[in-house]
């Protein structure tokens, strides 16, 4: 599903036009990467959980050639659906 897909499927939903669907999902989206950038979790009820995570340094190849190399620590961010989500696939 493209973004173009999703903001047609939220206005239809929600009886928003198009660009009020699409503002929407703009702003849904900002305030989810302001919230994991400051460390906090996002929690959406019966959709979805988003936290930050820490990744160790780990030793890794390039895959170009073959090298040992290491990969450096950092965070990532982690989604996990809601159990009511996942049990739907």
């Amino acid at each position: 599903m493209t973004k173009r897909d999703l903001t047609q499927a939220i206005a239809a939903k929600a009886g928003l036009t198009n660009a009020q669907a699409e503002a929407a999902l703009d702003a849904f989206g900002a305030v989810i990467t302001e919230a994991l950038v400051a460390d906090k979790k996002v929690q959406l009820p019966g959709v979805f959980t988003a936290a930050t995570t820490q990744r160790a340094e780990r030793e890794g190849r390039n895959p170009a050639t073959g090298e040992a190399m290491t990969i450096p620590a950092r965070r990532v961010a982690k989604f996990t659906p809601a159990t009511a989500r996942k049990n739907a696939l």
